[in-house]
């Protein structure tokens, strides 16, 4: 079985995935795909520094991921291209591991972006983590000393929530204590295991 685990940026989506992940699930994490191909060398790479240019590379030639998240953050059509350019071969990547998992037991794909990419269409179940917006904010604030500004851009750039809790198959509120957030989780991969 193959289970999506989405929410909006800072709503703990990759917590939960970390305790599915301790409870057994085989976890694929689409944040360290994308970095993987975003390294010198790969095809990713090198659409990218030819849309947006040397202004987003350190001086070691690597891509600076946050010097890119302020380009594409300020304007909708450059992170619909970075997405173009991104998106495509994360999938395909996903795909194959899968296919070489034999969909044995429980899979779960940790991906921000599973609604907005029409994935969700090709998994089994779909979760999606929701928090309180100004816990969300605290959060990303706290953990990745951005300023608050730049995390509510970011929030309003991705699918508005409702559009991916009418989606979902199950909802976790990570609002609460992280102990109120594990509950839900093992609950939740009872009735998985029950359908497994």
């Amino acid at each position: 079985m193959v289970v999506g685990v989405t929410g909006s940026f800072g709503s703990g989506k990759t917590t939960v995935a970390k305790m599915f992940a301790e409870l057994g699930a085989y976890v694929i994490d689409a944040d360290t795909i994308a970095h993987s191909l975003m390294m010198p060398g790969k095809e990713v790479y090198k659409g990218i520094v030819r849309h947006f240019g040397n202004r987003i590379l350190r001086r070691n030639r690597k891509i600076h991921r946050e010097k890119l998240a302020e380009v594409v953050f300020k304007e909708k059509p450059k992170l619909r291209l970075l997405n173009r350019l991104v998106h495509p071969e994360v999938i395909e990547r996903i795909n194959e591991i899968i296919m070489a998992k034999g969909k044995k037991g429980i899979i779960v794909i940790d991906a921000a972006l599973l609604v907005e990419t029409g994935f969700y269409k090709k998994i089994d179940r779909l979760i999606v983590v929701r928090c309180d917006r100004n816990k969300q904010v605290e959060r990303v604030f706290s953990a990745k000393g951005k300023t608050k500004k730049e995390i509510q851009q970011r929030i309003r750039m991705q699918a508005p929530l409702k559009k991916k809790l009418a989606r979902a198959d199950f909802i976790i509120d990570n609002s609460a204590s992280i102990t109120k957030t594990r509950v839900q989780v093992e609950r939740i991969w009872k009735q998985l295991r029950g359908v497994v």
